[in-house]
C-alpha cells in the first residue's frame, strides 16, 4: 500500500535560529535529537522511510519558520530562498518528496506572490503556515489576498501550531501545558474557527484548510458548535452556511499526524468522512514506525485505509 505523509518537517542551517521558541518548550535531549533529524533530508530520513514503508513525504519548514522574522523584506527574501532549496531537494528525489511552501505573511502581497511562484514555477503543493505571524492571524483582512491566491490555484493552506502570540492566564504557574501536549492544539483550533467567523470561507468558499493532529480536536465538537451557535448572541456575525459544522465539513481536511489512536480516527471519520482525512507522521517529533504501523492496523475498511494512506493526498495535492 502506498503511503504519503503530509506533516513532515525539515529545517536549513540558516533558519535553525527561528526555532528558538519551540526549543524552549522541549526536553533538551529530545530537542537535540529532533534538530539533528530536521537538518537531514536525504540520508537517515530516506532510509527510515524505506524501513517504515513511507513512500512520499510532503516536506514543510519547521515551526515557526519564516514567520518568526520581524522584518517583512527579510521574510520575503528568506521564504524565496528556502522554497528554492526545497524545490531543489524535490527535483533530486521526485518520487520520494513533495513540498509545502513557506510564506512571508509579514508582507501579504509578497506572500501571495510567493505562493503563486511556489506552485506554478517550483511545483510545490500549497503552503504551510505556522500559527500567527507577529500576532496576526489568517483571518486578518490584509491576508485575504493570500486566500484569494490559494483558492485560485486550488491548493490548501496547512495551518500548523507554534507558540502563541501571548499566553492565557489559565496557564499561569503551569508552563508544562504550553506546547504541543495541550496549548498548541487549543490555539490552532481557535485559529481555525476565526477563519469561519471571520468570513474567510464565505469570501472564498472553495478555499481548503488542512489541520494536523486529527483536526486539533475540532471533529469532536461539531454538534456542540452548532447547538451553541443556535443559542449564542452572534454579535452581528452571520454565516452564509448557517452552521459552523458546515464549513468544517466542506473546507477542512485533517491529517493523522501525531495522533496514533483508533478512537479519534474513527470519530473523525464519522464527523468529517474518510474523504477529508489524510496521513501524516509529524516527523521527527513522532516516529515514522509508530505512525505507519498505526495506519496499517487501524480498525477501518481497506477502502478507507487506501484513501487515508494515499488517495486523498493524490487528489487534494494533485500528486501523480
Amino acid at each position: 500500500m502506498k503511503i504519503i505523509g503530509l506533516e513532515e518537517h525539515f529545517v536549513t542551517p540558516d533558519l535553525v535560529g527561528y526555532g528558538a521558541s519551540t526549543e524552549s518548550i522541549a526536553q533538551p535531549q529530545a530537542w537535540a535529537e529532533a534538530s539533528r533529524r530536521l537538518l537531514d533530508l536525504t540520508e537517515e530520513r530516506l532510509a527510515t522511510m524505506d524501513e517504515c514503508g513511507l513512500d512520499v513525504q510532503v516536506l514543510s519548514l519547521n515551526s515557526p519558520g519564516i514567520q518568526a522574522e520581524t522584518d517583512p523584506a527579510a521574510a520575503v527574501a528568506k521564504a524565496a530562498t528556502v522554497n528554492d532549496f526545497l524545490a531543489g531537494v524535490i527535483a533530486e528525489h521526485p518520487d520520494r518528496f513533495c513540498g509545502f511552501g513557506a510564506l512571508p505573511l509579514q508582507d501579504p502581497v509578497g506572500a501571495a506572490r510567493e505562493l503563486e511562484r511556489s506552485v506554478k514555477e517550483l511545483g510545490l503543493k500549497g503552503a504551510l503556515v505556522n500559527a500567527h505571524t507577529n500576532g496576526m492571524y489568517l483571518d486578518h483582512p490584509s491576508l485575504r489576498v493570500v486566500w484569494e491566491m490559494a483558492e485560485a490555484l486550488d491548493v490548501p493552506l496547512y495551518l500548523h501550531p507554534a507558540n502563541g502570540a501571548d499566553t492565557s492566564h489559565v496557564f499561569t504557574d503551569h508552563p508544562e501545558m504550553i506546547g504541543p501536549m495541550w496549548s498548541w492544539g487549543a490555539d490552532t483550533a481557535t485559529h481555525a474557527l476565526r477563519l469561519i467567523f471571520g468570513g474567510v470561507f464565505d469570501d472564498f468558499p472553495n478555499a481548503k484548510l488542512l489541520l494536523g493532529h486529527m483536526g486539533e480536536g475540532l471533529p469532536f465538537v461539531l454538534w456542540r458548535l452548532d447547538s451553541r451557535w443556535g443559542f449564542h448572541n452572534h454579535r452581528g456575525i452571520e454565516l452564509k452556511r448557517e452552521r459552523p459544522s458546515e464549513y468544517l465539513r466542506h473546507n477542512l481536511y485533517i491529517t493523522t499526524s501525531g495522533v496514533c489512536s483508533p478512537a479519534p480516527l474513527l470519530g473523525a471519520m464519522l464527523a468529517l468522512g474518510s474523504d477529508h482525512i489524510l496521513f501524516g507522521t509529524d516527523y521527527p517529533f513522532e516516529t515514522m514506525r509508530t505512525a505507519t504501523d498505526f495506519l496499517r492496523t487501524a480498525p477501518i475498511s481497506e477502502a478507507d485505509r487506501a484513501k487515508i494512506a494515499h488517495r486523498n493526498a493524490e487528489s487534494l495535492l494533485r500528486i501523480p
